[in-house]
């Protein structure tokens, strides 16, 4: 059976890629919702057998079941469809870093600023190697430029979060700085997911405790700034 979802038609400024990335339609019935998962499904699925650049509308549409009509009727091409698996993944890792961007994790002192942000990148990073074809996901919307907007976006909002969330617990801070701070932040916690991502070698948790660290001391210095 298809999986339901909430997530929202894809919209990003994709023109200037000369790649439609935008839902040529949404869908409103239950058929066009049903026909909408099979794609997504499908695409997921196969983007972790044959990679991305084999990935094709034919492809799709041969595993979905479907003609080619019934995809281009709402995706005008693959990676429009790639975009909205890449959407519905960094939402599901957003609603993390959404519950974690509180004023008062923002004020705990450093040891404890810093577990919080190693619990939440192992969190994030377990969820990208649940999803279905997650970790392939994650390689597209960095290794395709058309797909940059779906990141860029993304980590733009949680940015946003994190602005908000210091500037009621320290309400001092030039905000420039914070925002600075927050998308290098930010950056880093994806860059360093990326790693392991195409290295296995890796350890996560080792990968984690560096990573938190270098973003707690950075943290903790910019508290101490002042207009």
């Amino acid at each position: 059976m298809p999986r339901k979802s909430n997530a929202p038609a894809v919209a990003t400024p994709a023109a200037s890629f000369g790649v439609e990335l935008d839902r040529k339609r949404a869908p409103t019935q239950t058929r066009a919702l049903e026909t909408c998962e099979r794609i997504l499904d499908a695409a997921a699925n196969l983007l972790g057998e044959v990679g991305i650049e084999r990935l094709s509308t034919n492809l799709i549409c041969e595993r979905a079941g479907l003609s080619p009509p019934a995809l281009y009727r709402y995706y005008p091409n693959k990676y429009a469809v790639l975009a909205e698996l890449g959407v519905r993944l960094m939402m599901s890792q957003n609603d993390l870093l959404e519950q974690w961007a509180t004023p008062a994790t923002l004020r705990l002192p450093a040891a404890k600023f810093e577990a919080r942000i190693r619990r939440l990148f192992l969190d994030t990073l377990a969820i990208t190697r649940q999803a279905i074809a997650g970790e392939w996901i994650t390689r597209a919307l960095r290794a395709v430029p058309s797909l940059a907007p779906v990141r860029l976006e993304s980590h733009e909002h949680v940015t946003g979060l994190l602005v908000a969330a210091f500037a009621l617990a320290h309400p001092a801070v030039p905000q420039a700085r914070v925002r600075l701070v927050s998308r290098l932040a930010i950056e880093v916690m994806y860059s360093a997911q990326e790693l392991l991502v195409d290295d296995a070698t890796l350890d996560a948790e080792e990968v984690a405790t560096v990573m938190s660290h270098m973003v707690t001391t950075q943290v903790m210095q910019l508290r101490k700034e002042r207009a």
